[in-house]
């Protein structure tokens, strides 16, 4: 008798498995839309197809096609922090994108939070960094998320931006020579990795194989960057970040180096606050004046 309905249990659960697998998998939007800016939980491929990334979506009102923004968040060597971390939505720069026409994506990359996984940006030991082989892991993250965006039928096929921050943005400078069709700009707000170096202001792990990747990725480099660092960014100083962007600038790419004023204690978070967003606002405007769309038809 305990044979038999251990058997069956095992039935019921050989059937239901597959279902909670390919629930996990589905891709798409997971909910209604909420406030603020018909803000959705979606999720998102990812370079490994049993591991979708959870995102945040922003819309304007009305049924679009609006141009596409990513915003491509920070990260940490620190598993315990990434693992903890918040679902990432940067709300100030969202609605900041939003007003200006723009459907706005916060994916999570793999191995951190509720998306999970294998960490495949892990630069390595800090004497030993791997920067380009962790930025180009990031790269990937960011343009399979966009593609998939782009495919939806409110979401315009030109016109793209790619927002990154700290190893976000370095993932951002090594997808700028990839051939990601549509992405007519980047903004880095303080591009690196490795900064902070054992909790020290202004210490880099290996500074010379940042500025050799740097110049690796201006060498293949097509989309324009503006890139903005806070003048009291103890992540990657304002002198240190002129340093990567000269680099990667003098191997070729196009690069808007802009030094924003001190902003709170630490500037280097200045993208992930309303008035870090407010106190950037001119330099993104600057930007985006060349792209804005039509006006969204009201739903």
């Amino acid at each position: 008798m305990h044979s038999a309905k251990l058997s069956f249990a095992l039935v019921v659960l050989a059937a239901l498995v597959p279902r909670a697998v390919s629930a996990q998998a589905a891709l798409g939007a997971r909910g209604a839309e909420g406030e603020p800016n018909r803000l959705q939980q979606w999720l998102v491929p990812t370079p490994v197809s049993a591991t979708p990334a959870h995102a945040v979506l922003f819309r304007p009102p009305g049924d679009g096609p609006f141009p596409l923004a990513l915003i491509a968040h920070a990260s940490t060597q620190n598993v315990l922090r990434r693992a903890q971390m918040p679902q990432p939505e940067y709300r100030a720069l969202s609605a900041f994108l939003v007003a200006r026409g723009f459907a706005v994506l916060v994916p999570e990359r793999l191995g951190h939070g509720a998306t999970g996984g294998k960490y495949l940006e892990d630069q390595g030991d800090c004497d030993e960094a791997d920067y380009s082989r962790a930025g180009r892991a990031t790269a990937e993250e960011i343009a399979a998320a966009m593609d998939y965006l782009r495919k939806q039928p409110f979401v315009r096929s030109d016109g793209a931006v790619i927002v990154g921050h700290s190893a976000g943005a370095w993932g951002a400078l090594a997808l700028a020579g990839e051939k990601l069709q549509g992405v007519a700009a980047i903004i880095a707000f303080a591009p690196g990795r490795g900064g902070r170096a054992n909790d020290f202001p202004s210490q880099v792990c290996a500074p010379h194989a940042l500025v050799s990747a740097a110049a690796e990725f201006g060498r293949t480099a097509r989309v324009p960057v503006t890139w903005l660092v806070a003048g009291n960014d103890t992540y990657f100083s304002p002198a240190f970040s002129r340093q990567l962007a000269d680099a990667f600038r003098g191997a070729g790419g196009q690069v808007d180096f802009r030094m924003l004023p001190a902003y709170g204690s630490e500037g280097h978070w200045l993208p992930e606050t309303d008035g870090g967003v407010k106190l950037a606002g001119a330099e993104l405007d600057g930007v985006l004046k060349g792209l804005r769309p039509t006006a969204a038809r009201k739903r």
